[in-house]
């Protein structure tokens, strides 16, 4: 009974989230808060508690140093320089704004970030090079998003930081979110591929010829901070990596259980200030309070979820009813439909990886297939019109005319061919992991 309350509060809160625009964390903190307190009997302290720490502590530090490379204009000045570069083989023209998209949200820009200023140099270049609508904005889209999920960027330390919290080890943590990072690397390259050299979109491209004007060299402040961010990025990565190639090295070992990333990027943030890298106010204000408190605010209802023992119900229900080759399959398409409606990161993942280790433990199956389903087919429908980052593309259009063609081909073809690549990649990975 106590379990079907609180998968109701979750659904409720995100209802009334979307419906009233409202953060869907703010409902769930207020329903974990009832039911926690007044239905099962717990101190409003141990409701306090499961407030994720860690996972704010770790977003927060991290994207209050990326902030810097956006506020100053590293990031955009860079994603100008990548396409620019690319003005001689425009064949080529989708591939260099994918990964134009993908190194600038590795870098700490993040999905929307880099949407709100590569979305209307990306239409643009579609109208001088003659680059059709829809493969520019699965370039930049599915760009984005994979950058967003590398291992140091925002949403990889997000789901990192949830798998920590399912009870995975840091080690297994940091290689099952190389893997989601991979997965949604490859699953777009594919379809952008096919778009350019089977369905034609690549002749047109060859045979058109678009003038591309030099950007600015960046300044003193940008090179400076382009380069405390790689800096910072290679220090957060060489830990991990050395340990894993060499897990018996004590010193290596001791040097990797002493790296945090959110301390790591704290240290770097004062570095930039004392650099006069950017406003620290302007900084602070870039940080993404709206989705932290989604995030943490739905881990608290997860929490008072994974106390009622509904978690342990479904995964149970899931590992008994499902027959364990689709499994990967049934996840992807759950959390595709969850993403139409909701937040990957705040509410999609928060609620179903928790699940993953019961079920893979129960199926022989690799967690990292299950963790990797569930973000591949949640992130598979996020350039629909509906979600927020198609919404974001279609924003960009220069003109209603464009934004009508492209609100069919958003909806109809691009979301639909991107769910159904995630889910063959789901079921593949079952067979070859």
């Amino acid at each position: 009974m106590m379990s079907m309350l609180v998968v109701a509060a979750i659904v409720a809160a995100v209802a009334l989230g979307y419906k009233t625009k409202i953060n869907i964390g703010l409902f769930a903190i207020a329903f974990a808060y009832l039911i926690g307190c007044f239905g099962m009997g717990l101190s409003p302290s141990e409701i306090i508690n499961m407030w994720p720490l860690k996972i704010f502590f770790v977003i927060f530090s991290v994207c209050l140093f990326y902030s810097f490379a956006t506020v100053n204009g590293t990031l955009e000045k860079l994603a100008e320089h990548l396409i620019y570069h690319c003005r001689t083989v425009p064949q080529l023209l989708p591939f260099a704004v994918f990964f134009a998209a993908t190194v600038i949200s590795a870098m700490g820009a993040g999905y929307y970030t880099v949407l709100a200023f590569m979305a209307p140099i990306t239409l643009l270049l579609c109208q001088r090079t003659g680059m059709s609508l829809i493969v520019g904005g699965m370039a930049v889209n599915y760009g984005a998003l994979s950058g967003a999920n590398f291992v140091s960027s925002q949403s990889g330390i997000i789901f990192r930081g949830l798998m920590t919290n399912a009870g995975v080890s840091d080690n297994d943590a940091f290689i099952n979110a190389f893997g989601i990072f991979v997965s949604t690397l490859v699953i777009p390259l594919i379809v952008i591929a096919a778009f350019v050299f089977l369905a034609g979109h690549g002749k047109a491209l060859k045979a058109s010829a678009f003038a591309a004007t030099r950007p600015e060299s960046l300044n003193s402040q940008q090179k400076t901070t382009l380069w405390l961010t790689l800096t910072m990025m290679a220090i957060v990565l060489a830990a991990p990596v050395a340990h894993i190639a060499l897990p018996d090295n004590a010193t290596i070992t001791f040097i990797n259980s002493k790296m945090d990333i959110g301390l790591i990027a704290s240290i770097f943030s004062v570095i930039a200030l004392l650099l006069k890298l950017g406003d620290e106010r302007k900084a602070m204000a870039s940080v993404p309070w709206g989705t932290l408190i989604m995030i943490c605010g739905v881990g608290m209802l997860i929490s008072v979820a994974i106390k009622a023992g509904t978690i342990d119900i479904l995964a149970s229900w899931i590992g008994s009813s499902i027959p364990p080759v689709l499994v990967p399959v049934v996840f992807g398409i759950v959390a595709a439909f969850m993403s139409l409606f909701s937040s990957t990161l705040g509410v999609v993942t928060p609620a179903l990886f928790p699940m993953v280790l019961p079920i893979s433990t129960s199926l022989g199956l690799d967690p990292m297939i299950l963790f990797i389903a569930i973000v591949a087919g949640a992130q598979a429908t996020s350039i629909s019109p509906f979600s927020s980052g198609g919404s974001l593309i279609l924003g960009s259009c220069t003109s209603e005319q464009s934004r009508s063609t492209l609100f069919p081909q958003l909806l109809f073809k691009a979301a639909p061919i991107g769910f159904v690549a995630a889910l063959i990649f789901n079921l593949l990975l079952t067979f070859v992991l």
